[in-house]
């Protein structure tokens, strides 16, 4: 049984969520403030770690940070209570997997945790041959992406997402495509996800950034040269 760590200062939502999640056979804690969220994650290690940004203690931003910067990978699901895209390109930035906007349906959220798991345990051998294309180099089984030899330092839904559009070299993909083969759940409105995920594999690829094209009006794919 998976541990969901949710961590929000407001017991209606955590109330509502908790109950949503152990329906579906979740285990659930929580905490209430950013810091005593850093303490848990370390001591209890729950497969995955649902983050609210505005909390007392150490924000949400400022949880994940430190996550990330101590080596630690949990999926990170963070919520935040305005539909602005700052917040959610900052989230995602600080190294978070994936985002969800006050309020929303707690189906929603199961759904999202669900899929990011599946992405986390994919079992070995299930579409495991390498993937090939010029320099760039994806071992699936081993969950290691190189180019030109060189090891690429690829977070879950980066390695996914690259995944997703080197399988198929020089086909467009639409961002709700996307969504559904590389974060394995239906367009819910977030196509800004994939926008800023595919700016960090960019970033990663440095000189040969320009391999992922972006497709005017429909959305992006990864040259076959």
């Amino acid at each position: 049984m998976d541990t969901i760590f949710l961590v929000d200062d407001e017991a209606s939502i955590v109330s509502l969520a908790k109950m949503y999640l152990e329906r579906d056979g979740f285990r659930v804690i929580s905490a209430e403030d950013g810091l005593k969220a850093l303490e848990t994650v370390i001591r209890q290690q729950p497969a995955l770690l649902v983050l609210d940004v505005m909390l007392p203690g150490a924000d949400g931003f400022e949880v994940c940070k430190r996550l990330r910067a101590a080596g630690n990978s949990i999926p990170i699901i963070m919520l935040t209570a305005r539909d602005e895209d700052i917040d959610k390109i900052l989230g995602l930035e600080l190294g978070a997997d994936d985002y969800l906007t006050k309020p929303f349906n707690p189906r929603e959220l199961v759904a999202r945790v669900k899929a990011l798991l599946r992405r986390v345990e994919r079992k070995p051998g299930e579409d495991s041959a390498p993937v090939r294309l010029g320099g760039l180099e994806i071992d699936v089984t081993r969950h290691i992406a190189t180019l030109d030899n060189l090891p690429l330092n690829l977070r879950t839904q980066e390695f996914d997402l690259l995944l997703t559009l080197a399988k198929q070299p020089g086909r467009a993909f639409t961002r709700e495509q996307l969504l559904e083969q590389a974060w394995g759940f239906e367009y819910f409105g977030q196509t800004r996800t994939v926008d800023v995920h595919i700016a960090q594999l960019r970033k990663k690829l440095g000189a040969r950034a320009a391999m992922i094209e972006t497709v005017t009006g429909v959305g992006y794919r990864i040259s076959a040269e």
